[in-house]
């Protein structure tokens, strides 16, 4: 079910998407603000020099006189001072607003995928995901934390700058202000431009990514088949797609922002012109004239650096709506309104007319299923490939939930048994077991952090997994990503002794035996019935031998539950099951 883009693409408005995230900024409102005020009281002592040096010209200078020069150095020296300590104060408050604002955004990303259903997982790629908390994420921390503040200081200083030039000479000033029409109308068209380019690159680049990811990953796999050149040219391509949407991204910013930064240079030149015929009509005095000069830089940054402005903003508004589309994405498997925990559950588990389709797709995978699992039994589900079994186990911990029908522990719908609760009472084992970069306790205590060593060591006992004592730290030692150290047996051990850590009070296998060696299995298998004795459990066969840990046998054929029975009965009475002895399950005890 896993498509192979796996990426949503809403129509949704970037620049709004980026407002939305102000609810990560609130929290570090102070230290936005903070830095807001400091680089505000930092470009108002900046803004003191040129009216300084109007005084100093029109004063002193121009009267040939020495009167008043110490206390104009000095308003120099303490505005200096002034920049000097609100840039530290500005730059401190920056610090601790951008990390905390890249924080809160992570934290909550993350804590959304771990809520997200299985059915989203197995939708997206992983590479598109790894690029929204990464790149992506940080695009969008730093610009909420400084792009943002910079605009809203930088639009302050031009109107501020703006007023003051209009009471120096209300002509020129105007002037100057009417130049961000010219501005305004070049970043629309390259908003236009730029902001579907950018998302288009950044998709881009997560496509590159789960490439990388893929090809590291199953890199044995690639080399065991030669494959390597036919992926160097896969990745060859999805680079130059990269490049091609980069290289036009640039194009875009090549036409517009030479056009913008071109307008600051024209109003210079046009103050000097303008300015030089008010001076010698008298309409302007030269410390006036030098004051104006001196001031307009102040308000051509603002002009100057909105091409840039504009790019991070956009930059930060796709890689928002990139991060919105998880955020966004529905969490499906939750606790019911009322949801109540379990405390020592006896173990009956029932399936009542239980059906069950993927998203998105049409037909069926479960339907009618009825069936019991009785307290302390082992009942073990039959079929062949692509029958049902596997989903039918994947219901039992809800990691997705039934579509029809209900499941019940102890005679409660176990949607109204919290997630946590449940799935503190029911544990699985999966065919292809997932160990993660951690020791190998870390592992093994994954659903029981509280386990103790006594635990640990009876699971790795009847897992046949006490391999880990020989390894360089024993329990201590790492096994890196995906368990790649071990071997398949290896890994699908710890994977077993992490379900039967702790005796849980249901226990869902689905053939965790598959890759284990014929005497290992049978050691395994004589250590678990001590386990299934008192526990209630449903198991999945692919394997001859492992029928005969089971009281019962469900036979799964066409997504519903055909028969139930003994092994006995089931041989006698079902043709079908016959068939599956004759071509996988011969060996089993008659």
């Amino acid at each position: 079910m896993r498509a192979d883009v796996g990426v949503a693409r809403p129509a949704a408005k970037p620049l709004k998407t980026l407002f939305r995230l102000r609810t990560f900024a609130r929290p570090h409102a102070r230290s936005l603000l903070t830095m807001l005020a400091c680089a505000a009281l930092g470009q108002a002592f900046m803004i003191v020099a040129p009216l300084l040096t109007q005084r100093l010209i029109d004063g002193p200078v121009g009267h040939g006189t020495t009167d008043g020069l110490v206390l104009l150095a000095g308003l120099a020296l303490l505005a200096s001072v002034g920049v000097m300590v609100s840039d530290y104060a500005g730059r401190r408050a920056h610090a601790t607003g951008s990390i905390g604002v890249e924080t809160a955004l992570r934290t909550a990303l993350y804590a959304h995928l771990q809520r997200l259903p299985l059915a989203f997982h197995e939708r997206w790629q992983s590479g598109q995901l790894l690029s929204r908390a990464t790149s992506d994420l940080r695009a969008v921390g730093s610009f909420l934390a400084f792009g943002s503040v910079f605009i809203v200081l930088q639009a302050g200083t031009f109107l501020g700058v703006s007023t003051i030039l209009m009471t120096i000479h209300w002509q020129l000033g105007l002037l100057v202000t009417a130049g961000m029409l010219p501005v305004m109308a070049l970043t629309y068209g390259l908003s236009r431009a730029y902001i579907p380019l950018s998302r288009q690159l950044q998709d881009d680049v997560g496509d590159l990514t789960s490439l990388v990811e893929e090809s590291v990953l199953g890199f044995r796999t690639v080399r065991a088949f030669g494959r390597h050149r036919f992926l160097n040219q896969r990745f060859e391509d999805a680079a130059r797609t990269v490049r091609t949407t980069g290289l036009a991204q640039g194009r875009v910013i090549a036409w517009s922002w030479p056009a913008i930064e071109a307008v600051p240079g024209i109003l210079m030149a046009a103050v000097l012109l303008g300015g030089a015929y008010a001076v010698a009509g008298g309409s302007m005095t030269i410390g006036e004239l030098v004051a104006f000069i001196g001031l307009l830089t102040f308000a051509i940054w603002p002009l100057d650096s909105l091409g840039w402005l504009l790019g991070e903003a956009q930059q930060a508004a796709t890689a928002a709506q990139r991060v919105y589309e998880i955020l966004d994405a529905e969490v499906t498997v939750v606790d019911r309104p009322g949801a109540r925990t379990i405390e020592s559950p006896v173990g009956r588990l029932r399936f009542e007319g239980v059906g069950f389709r993927y998203p998105a797709e049409d037909s069926p995978v479960l339907h009618d299923v009825d069936l019991e699992v009785r307290q302390g039994e082992t009942l073990a589900l039959v079929g062949a490939s692509g029958s049902g079994k596997s989903t039918l186990t994947l219901l039992v911990n809800r990691l997705y939930d039934v579509t029809e029908g209900r499941i019940t522990l102890d005679g409660v719908d176990i949607r109204d048994v919290t997630l946590e609760s449940l799935r503190t009472h029911v544990s699985a084992a999966f065919e292809d077991p997932t160990l993660f970069s951690a020791s190998v306790r870390e592992n093994v205590t994954l659903g029981r952090p509280g386990a103790t060593d006594e635990e640990v060591a009876d699971a790795l006992r009847i897992a046949q997994a006490e391999f880990v004592h020989d390894l360089p730290w024993g329990l201590d030692t790492r096994i890196g990503e995906k368990g790649l150290s071990l071997s398949g047996g290896q890994r699908q051990r710890l994977a077993l002794a992490r379900a039967v850590v702790g005796r849980p009070r249901v226990l869902v296998l689905d053939d965790p035996l598959s890759a284990l060696d014929v005497q290992t299995e049978a050691l395994v298998e004589q250590a678990l019935r001590t386990v299934l004795a008192g526990t209630t459990a449903l198991l999945v066969v692919h394997r001859p031998s492992t029928v005969a840990l089971a009281d019962r046998v469900a036979l799964v054929d066409d997504g519903t539950v055909v028969a139930v029975g003994t092994h006995e009965e089931l041989l006698a009475t079902e043709p079908t099951y016959r068939d599956l002895l004759d071509t996988g399950l011969q060996g089993v005890s008659q």
